[in-house]
């Protein structure tokens, strides 16, 4: 590569990092994806800052952990006046471009549930609103017709093509298109023409829409263009891909919903696996039995085998028609010639219980099959063909991106660039990594709104919940599906101590170092 790289950075949403075949996965068969991570790195130790969208992506976006960055949980905003790496980009030469979805703001208008909180005065909050409007990705904006023009740079994206919510019902810029280009969209997004199925899973809904009007190959079509607009520039790009998928609802268009059967999958992490469920587990449990719902739509539960099964045939079913696109971007790639030059990954922003446990969906649980997450670095100039057992987290991706770019990060960044430790034998990027947890209400039996941190290192996995008397500790060498807490094994007191220490220095650098003092006291 002899002049400065291009970047196309794909994302999934509600993807574990073991829902890959390259990974595994017994069933699940990602052929397109493969073959990026044989011209690649495919990384085993990739973790989440948070285990749910919006913080995660902001921490994406800025480098920075959630109570730095202050998108803390879904619902809150990444304000305006934060900094990113895409602005980074831009301001050195870069085109940027975001297509599909973002959520760095509120993509719905639901108002908040935070449960029991102190009445405010004249004054509501510590800090003064600063008039921006943070309604970018809210549906009102794209309910009449045309394009609705998003105020540009959007968090250093030059050009946005807005794809909001999930499933076949999608908002943003694609509604827009899809109301315009569909002759009979009202029938297709009309809940009672869904296709003839028997399944009973939670939010499993066979859709009309066709496979060719779906959001996922809008996203595709959409990225397409762009790429083929930027061979024809000089100046290098960085084109984030953001696909909603496989995030429930449950839904995979045409021919996607039965490639996959139900009983092709096995439940090997039933409920009764794990020997010391928590609190919230045995809450969870409860609440299935007894025929409790949830609490919103997005609240993780307990469900039965069958549905469990169903819901990962759907999933596998997304999971296919985003890499049927991947294949057909990397294509494109190698066609308009740019594939030299240009540095592909592949990541998602959480992962999905899917079954372990009994347990769907995500939340305060920081099991590895919502923290940990695909990662795929495809670099025409770094090696291909290799796996990284190298720890890396959310907040070293823009750190990378940055080195590889040839400029600088912003000062206040929190993460480390993984380039140098890519060689086998290399010395350890990360010795734990942290991951946060915060929520907007209490859910799953708290009786507070969870605040969660959980260190993660190869071997353990530590987690405390805020001002709860129980906490975790799994030994992920001898017991990789955590199925045996030893928080209060006696023979890992001294494991216990160690990180409550290291999760201390942790949560002492969580200060805000940026801005820098401006003189000397």
């Amino acid at each position: 590569m002899s002049k400065r790289p291009c970047f196309v950075f794909i994302m999934t949403d509600q993807h574990r990092a073991d829902w890959l075949s390259c990974a595994g996965h017994p069933v699940v068969k990602t052929p397109h994806l493969d073959a990026l991570a044989a011209d690649g790195v495919r990384f085993e130790n990739f973790y989440t800052a948070s285990p749910v969208c919006m913080p995660n992506r902001a921490s994406f976006m800025t480098g920075r952990y959630p109570s730095v960055h202050g998108l803390r949980y879904n619902g809150c905003v990444l304000p305006a006046s934060a900094n990113t790496f895409v602005d980074v980009l831009a301001a050195d030469g870069y085109k940027t471009a975001a297509i599909g979805k973002s959520h760095l703001q509120p993509f719905s208008d639901n108002p908040p549930d935070w449960g029991d909180v102190e009445e405010t005065g004249p004054i509501e909050d510590a800090w003064k609103l600063d008039g921006t409007d943070y309604t970018q990705e809210e549906p009102m904006h794209y309910e009449a017709d045309g394009r609705f023009q998003i105020a540009l740079p959007y968090y250093g994206f030059q050009h946005i093509d807005m794809v909001t919510g999930h499933g076949d019902r999608c908002g943003g810029h694609y509604q827009q298109w899809f109301r315009e280009n569909v002759s009979n969209w009202r029938d297709l997004q009309d809940r009672k023409n869904q296709l003839p199925h028997d399944y009973t899973c939670p939010q499993a809904y066979r859709t009309p829409v066709p496979e060719e009007v779906y959001s996922t190959v809008y996203i595709r079509d959409r990225s397409l263009a762009y790429l083929e607009q930027a061979a024809g520039r000089d100046e290098p790009f960085f084109l984030f891909i953001s696909f909603p998928d496989p995030h429930h609802p449950f839904n995979p268009p045409g021919k996607y919903w039965d490639m996959y059967k139900p009983e092709d999958f096995e439940l090997a992490l039933p409920y009764d696996a794990h020997r010391n469920p928590t609190p919230p587990m045995q809450w969870l449990h409860e609440n299935w039995k007894g025929g409790g719902g949830q609490k919103s739509p997005q609240t993780a539960m307990m469900i039965d085998d069958r549905q469990l099964q169903e819901a990962m045939a759907l999933t596998a079913g997304m999971i296919a028609c985003i890499d049927d696109a991947v294949g057909d971007l990397t294509a494109a790639l190698q066609d308009l010639g740019l594939a030299d030059d240009t540095v592909v990954a592949f990541n998602a922003d959480h992962g999905d219980y899917l079954g372990d446990f009994n347990m769907l969906l995500k939340g305060s649980l920081p099991f590895r099959s919502i923290t940990q997450v695909p990662f795929i670095w495809r670099d025409p100039d770094g090696p291909s063909g290799t796996t990284s057992d190298q720890l890396v987290s959310t907040v070293d991706l823009p750190i990378a991106i940055l080195e590889r770019a040839g400029v600088r990060p912003f000062f206040g960044t929190q993460g480390k660039s993984f380039l140098p430790h890519l060689e086998a034998g290399s010395a350890a990027t990360h010795d734990a990594v942290l991951i946060e947890y915060n929520d907007s209400m209490p859910r799953l039996g708290f009786d507070r709104a969870p605040r969660v941190r959980a260190l993660a290192s190869k071997d353990w996995r530590y987690t405390v919940y805020a001002d709860e008397d129980w906490g975790e500790l799994y030994n992920l060498a001898d017991d990789p599906n955590e199925t045996n807490n030893l928080w209060d094994d006696p023979a890992h007191v001294a494991t216990r101590a160690a990180f409550a220490e290291q999760m201390t220095h942790h949560l002492i650098h969580q200060m805000d170092e940026s801005p820098r003092s401006t003189r000397r006291a």
